[in-house]
């Protein structure tokens, strides 16, 4: 299990542009879009045996653990690299390497999520470790979409921002929607267990649009503190 620090002002500056695939509704509230399911290849018996790894205590000795440091407090966060490896490389290897030092939640919209991992500030900055699949230079273009019947947008969770199709860069957020999100989850795509931890909020139709690819283990409050 690899431990890494990284460190991130967690500001209240929001800015207009989208990048995880937020959009207004009539009423002017956030709602999202993506692909409603990530497994309906599997069968509803195949799907309640998956392991569900953000679901688990603790961190497990294929998962790595980062904390991140804000100027509102400290968050750690368990990482998957068994299901997302190129998000999970991505990151770590962004942090080792102080890409997201001293950068902000640049984009933060309360009952959704906050936004943070661009060098420029605004949203339209950051780039990948990666071209194309499997090769590592230093700023690369945008890197495939890892969707997992294993991993969702719960409350809580980390996943990579994009700007349509495999254009994850090095942009990423963390679901903070406290509101019950299970009404309606189609209970044939999803594992009961998830249908249940959407009681406690998350975004479901970011499911399959987006790479999830961490879970906040400690300091839930102080996503909180910077949603706010």
């Amino acid at each position: 299990m690899r431990k890494i620090g990284l460190a991130l002002f967690a500001t209240a500056v929001l800015f207009s542009l989208s990048a995880c695939g937020e959009k207004k509704t009539d009423d002017g509230k956030a709602a999202s879009s993506g692909s409603s399911s990530t497994s309906k290849s599997l069968t509803v018996e195949e799907l309640n045996k998956l392991p569900l790894p953000q679901l688990e205590n603790g961190v497990l000795k294929d998962e790595d653990l980062v904390e991140v440091i804000t100027t509102k407090g400290n968050i750690q966060i368990k990482l998957f690299p068994k299901y997302a490896p190129l998000a999970v490389e991505n990151f770590i290897t962004h942090a080792k390497q102080g890409y997201y030092n001293g950068t902000k939640f640049h984009r933060i919209i309360k009952d959704f999520m906050i936004q943070g991992g661009d060098p420029a500030g605004d949203g339209t900055g950051g780039q990948s470790i990666w071209r194309g699949v499997d090769e590592k230079i230093d700023s690369g273009s945008g890197f495939k979409l890892e969707i997992s019947p294993n991993l969702y947008n719960i409350k809580g969770s980390l996943s990579m921002a994009n700007a349509g199709g495999d254009t994850n860069g090095s942009q990423f957020f963390i679901n903070t929607n406290s509101d019950d999100q299970s009404s309606g989850l189609a209970i044939q795509y999803t594992p009961k267990k998830i249908i249940e931890k959407y009681k406690e909020g998350g975004n479901p139709d970011l499911d399959g649009g987006y790479t999830v690819f961490g879970q906040v283990i400690k300091g839930m409050d102080i996503v909180t503190k910077i949603e706010n």
